[in-house]
């Protein structure tokens, strides 16, 4: 058997230390609260929008463009669209709706308007004559709101065309339903919180229920409190912010609710209060060090991308579990020793002896194994199936907002005839002099349907010229780019040409950026959770299991996410969002991230209670039945916890953070039932002895003391 671990003696060191200086401990934690609430007001004003992509040619077009002119490049623009009234056509009188566009360019001289006006080679008018639609090019915006430089070149034509209706439709008025208006994220979390509190009252069925809550307060106002620290050196992504709410909401709890639940189990079994905080945090206590760890690892592989604002996801994202449980192993036992007893009333749960509706579950794997890992493999590979044709790239507009003034006019200029590739148009910037001549060879691109050519006063700068290029489709994900792939062949061939910016080849510098960059990702991120893990359990065979099937769950939730959103099997009926024919660039790489590290919390908490039960003499059978019986109930109490924070997540406005949040939750839930309750007990049974090899070299290599010298490599 195994001598206490270094692990477990610090943690138990570290609960003794809180114990006696528990009120300062207190204080200290109250203090991180009141300035984290602070902190949490003034970080909005401070995190970044930047979506660069450094050193791939279309964003450093883009850049260029954006530099030039300053506006486009980097962003996708906007669609201004002037109505005339029913049975009459928009182009009536010509000089009065040029003089309007031309005034809104007056007024508004940061942006850069391109209309048929003042503009060759693109006639920008529906086939029936009622609408004429303009590129919108503005200078990048910071905030989730509407862009107040767009919405003041729209009330200029407003103003300036008194018979027509002036609107505006594109990616971003699409993907926002034209509105900036949803849950904010106080609101998000109070709900998911409130959720929370029900699981937590049927957990504990006492007062305690409260406590991973205050906990999980204290956790994510101190993560904001770093945050606006860390915001001073690096730029902080937007993305953060809702990830620190809600991942921060579950994770915190989930780790309270392990350590609770063993404080309250050795206290049934009689020890005293104070030596149940110790007793809860060498075991319990260790768990939540080694989850946190694996969740921060991680987030941790999003640093190696060669994205920006992907690297600031992963360095705000490790926070989370890191301060989580900073406030788990220090401000958690201070409460329990202080007010858990008296807290824990009516205490209608006995938490002496294991679950008995889990232990039986767990017996009846232990007699049917290969039965019962046959069927959770059934089940994986049937969700997994879709993930084969899983596409990366943005979501389509007919999957955007299905009602609202953007999706109407959106509808009504395909209506009209206008390509539906005119939202997403190509920039290629040129040399000045050779835009005529290569605008006229751009026009003979299969997939091009038009190439607009400023002529206006504000046409060049720097001798450069901005040629706006519109594709028949929507180039928005891996199956629709063809115009995008045959424009950057064609430039290739062409004098004068500086390069190729816009959403298609954006998409493309992206995917090439992040995906070249994955199996290296891959072999850091299972490399280290694999030490990691195998120093944790002293076993080769476990670690092993443990990042494969993290894999398997993985491939399965993406299976889900494509059938789900990119097939359309659901979203409407759900969400009133037909199939969006791709899974955003973006999203597929961040649900991974956050999942790896977040599944395997339950693979840890249910393996170091078998590791425990095993070394305590049990068999490998008898030590599932323990660790199931201790922890079903507790796996499947945090996975629902974690669950509802992801229902709040989607009820935000835009598409992708719904996509996102539904992986999240539907990875959370599939991996706390069909890995974790059926594969992950039935796998070990089947392993037997092989469960409990691990080495002497490995023992050495990664600094596991053991009885005597020995590598542990009992036998049942």
């Amino acid at each position: 058997m195994m001598e206490q671990s270094e692990s477990s003696a610090g943690v138990a060191r570290l609960a003794r230390a809180v114990l006696r200086h528990r009120r300062l401990v207190l204080v200290v934690w109250l203090g991180c609260f009141l300035v984290g609430g602070y902190a949490a007001s003034q970080l909005t004003g401070r995190l970044s929008y930047d979506f660069s992509l450094p050193g791939q040619p279309a964003y450093q077009t883009g850049a260029l463009i954006l530099r030039t002119f300053g506006n486009g490049g980097t962003t996708t623009p906007a669609i201004l669209v002037v109505s005339a009234p029913k049975g009459h056509r928009v182009l009536t009188d010509r000089s009065t709706l040029a003089a309007a566009f031309d005034l809104a360019q007056r007024e508004v001289p940061a942006v850069r308007i391109v209309d048929t006006f003042n503009s060759s080679g693109a006639h920008l008018v529906t086939s029936n004559g009622q609408e004429t639609y303009a590129y919108l090019f503005a200078p990048p915006h910071s905030g989730l709101g509407g862009d107040p430089l767009i919405a003041r070149v729209q009330s200029v034509l407003s103003r300036a065309l008194s018979g027509e209706k002036v609107g505006l439709t594109g990616v971003d008025a699409l993907s926002s339903g034209g509105s900036a208006h949803g849950p904010s994220v106080l609101v998000e979390t109070l709900l998911a919180g409130v959720g929370a509190l029900a699981v937590l009252a049927f957990v504990f069925a006492s007062f305690l229920a409260l406590v991973p809550l205050l906990v999980a307060a204290v956790s994510i106002l101190t993560t904001f409190m770093v945050l606006l620290g860390l915001s001073y050196v690096t730029p902080i992504s937007f993305i953060v912010q809702f990830l620190v709410s809600l991942v921060g909401l579950g994770v915190a709890i989930d780790y309270s609710l392990l350590l609770v639940t063993r404080w309250r189990e050795e206290r049934a079994r009689g020890a005293s209060n104070d030596d149940a905080v110790v007793r809860a945090m060498e075991t319990a206590g260790r768990s939540v060090l080694l989850s946190g760890a694996t969740v921060a690892i991680g987030l941790m592989s999003l640093l190696v991308l060669p994205v920006p604002f992907l690297r600031s996801t992963g360095l705000g994202g490790m926070l989370i579990p890191l301060v989580s449980v900073a406030v788990v192993l220090t401000l958690l036992p201070a409460l329990l020793s202080s007010v858990g007893p008296k807290w824990d009333w009516p205490k209608l749960r006995n938490e002496a002896a294991a679950s008995r509706g889990w232990s039986t579950w767990a017996r009846a794997i232990t007699r049917h194994p290969r039965a019962t890992a046959a069927v959770a493999v059934a089940l994986l590979v049937i969700a997994a199936f879709p993930v084969l044709h899983l596409r990366v790239g943005q979501t389509s507009a007919q999957a955007e907002a299905q009602r609202g003034a953007a999706h109407s006019l959106y509808v009504s200029l395909q209506r009209g005839g206008v390509p539906a590739g005119a939202i997403t148009p190509m920039e290629v910037l040129v040399d000045a002099s050779h835009a005529s001549r290569v605008a006229a060879a751009l026009r003979t691109v299969p997939g091009v349907t038009s190439v607009a050519v400023s002529t206006g006063a504000r046409a060049t700068r720097n001798n450069l010229a901005d040629l706006v290029v519109a594709p028949r489709i929507e180039t928005v994900n891996s199956a629709t780019m063809g115009p995008v792939t045959a424009v950057e062949n064609r430039v290739l061939t062409l004098r004068g040409v500086v390069g190729v910016a816009g959403e298609g080849p954006g998409q493309q510098a992206f995917t090439h950026a992040v995906y070249g960059n994955v199996p290296f990702m891959l072999l850091v991120l299972g490399l280290l959770t694999f030490l990691l893990l195998a120093r944790a359990l002293r076993s080769i065979l476990l670690a092993l299991k443990a990042v494969v099937l993290n894999v398997v769950s993985l491939a399965a939730t993406f299976g889900i996410l494509t059938w789900f959103w990119q097939d359309g099997h659901g979203s409407s009926a759900l969400f009133s969002i037909p199939a969006t024919g791709a899974i955003t660039f973006w999203v597929p790489i961040s649900v991974f991230a956050f999942l790896f590290g977040l599944s395997m919390d339950y693979e840890v908490f249910i393996l170091t209670r078998v590791r425990e039960a095993y070394d305590r003499g049990q068999s490998t059978n008898e030590a599932v039945v323990e660790g199931i019986g201790r922890t079903g109930r507790l796996v499947t109490s945090a996975a629902l916890i974690l669950f509802l924070a992801f229902v709040s997540l989607a009820s935000a406005p835009i598409t992708d953070v719904k996509v996102m949040a539904t992986g999240l939750g539907v990875g959370i839930l599939l991996d706390a039932t069909i890995i974790r309750a059926l594969l992950v007990p039935s796998l070990v049974v089947l392993f037997g002895r092989a469960n409990w090899w691990f080495p002497r070299s490995m023992s050495r290599l990664l600094a596991v003391r053991t009885s005597g010298g020995a590598a542990s490599s009992a036998v049942d």
